[in-house]
């Protein structure tokens, strides 16, 4: 199988579209796993009903956020995230289906989803590299989000990802190596569901494949679920937002600017980004790393280069900001990178 890596800025926001199927099969879980009153509130604060729910294809990326930290902080379970995601039936990923048709092994699957957060749905940037036999997906923290939040979110991919591999070659498949950016934790259901061996204090939050296991063929019987192509309509007002601060890199207008190009009034915008759960700034932030992720990784440009095209006078302000979405300075997260490929 021929396998591309790279980076994909996958991190998503607020009004964006999610699908509608990660949202139904989250509910389903809460009603059986927190109670019928808990998932009844839960579908009247996102201003939807059962019914309604049922017969959408998208929603907006708030409303599963919502409803999954609903789930993080209610639920005693510290591997609920993982317990969610082992759930999941492929019959009920009703947008991915007919793209799935079309492919014959399980790595073009795996590369699609990578490759369409809006049809797959996706909380972070992911990194794609091989080294040796095994295909790693590595997550990027872009979004600032906690360490809790962040876990859960990649405990509850990396077991929907696996279980839906399993149903769509029908037959055992397991994760090769799990790592974690935290302090040793509870992993006994994730460790049991995935076979994998359990990393911890490790730079990234990221899992390892074989690849003889990506070439594995497709046997689902596509052809006995219903499913229609379909696709997000709509262009989000963070798309919008998003849209126009990447032509405008590297010298984004202020937000009072910005508002006047919307036309709309500054108090205007703030109070719309903040309904979406984010920010004018943190937007320009989320734009900024991911920029300087795809020019670090092309290790064409030098450090210094890099800064001032993204609008930096000062190479050590450029260096302070990349620490603090990333976590690493960004010389040190090419190196972490580079061995990772070699």
């Amino acid at each position: 199988m021929q396998q591309e890596s790279g980076y994909k800025a996958n991190m998503m926001v607020g009004d964006q579209c999610y699908p509608a199927f990660e949202l139904r099969n989250l509910l389903n879980f809460i009603d059986i796993h927190l109670g019928e009153t808990v998932a009844a509130d839960i579908y009247q604060k996102l201003g939807l009903g059962p019914l309604e729910l049922k017969a959408m294809q998208f929603v907006y990326v708030w409303q599963v956020e919502f409803a999954m930290e609903q789930l993080r902080t209610l639920s005693p379970d510290k591997e609920i995230g993982a317990r969610l995601g082992a759930s999941y039936q492929v019959a009920s990923l009703d947008v991915l289906l007919p793209f799935f048709d079309q492919f014959t092994t399980l790595g073009q699957c795996l590369k699609f989803v990578i490759q369409n957060p809006d049809l797959a749905g996706s909380f972070a940037d992911t990194l794609v590299l091989i080294e040796g036999d095994t295909l790693w997906v590595r997550w990027l923290n872009t979004g600032k989000v906690s360490e809790d939040k962040f876990a859960f979110q990649f405990h509850h991919s990396v077991c929907a990802l696996l279980g839906a591999a399993r149903q769509l070659v029908d037959e055992p498949v397991y994760i090769d190596e799990i790592h974690f950016a935290c302090r040793c934790c509870n992993t006994d259901f994730l460790s049991q569901e995935t076979g994998a061996t359990m990393v911890f204090d490790c730079d990234f939050f990221e899992w390892g494949i074989k690849m003889e296991v990506l070439n594995s063929p497709l046997a689902f019987q596509f052809s006995q679920v219903k499913h229609n192509k379909s696709v997000p309509e709509a262009t989000s007002f963070i798309d919008k937002v998003l849209t126009n601060i990447r032509h405008s890199m590297p010298n984004p207008p202020k937000l009072e600017q910005f508002a006047l190009s919307m036309h709309m009034s500054d108090r205007s915008l703030r109070r719309k980004l903040s309904a979406a759960g984010t920010t004018y700034q943190k937007l320009i932030d989320q734009v900024r790393c991911q920029a300087a992720i795809n020019l670090i990784l092309t290790d064409k440009l030098s450090i210094e280069d890099i800064a001032e095209t993204l609008g930096y006078g000062d190479v050590s302000h450029f260096r302070q900001s990349f620490k603090h979405w990333i976590g690493y300075p960004p010389g040190h997260f090419l190196r972490l990178n580079q061995a990772s490929k070699q």
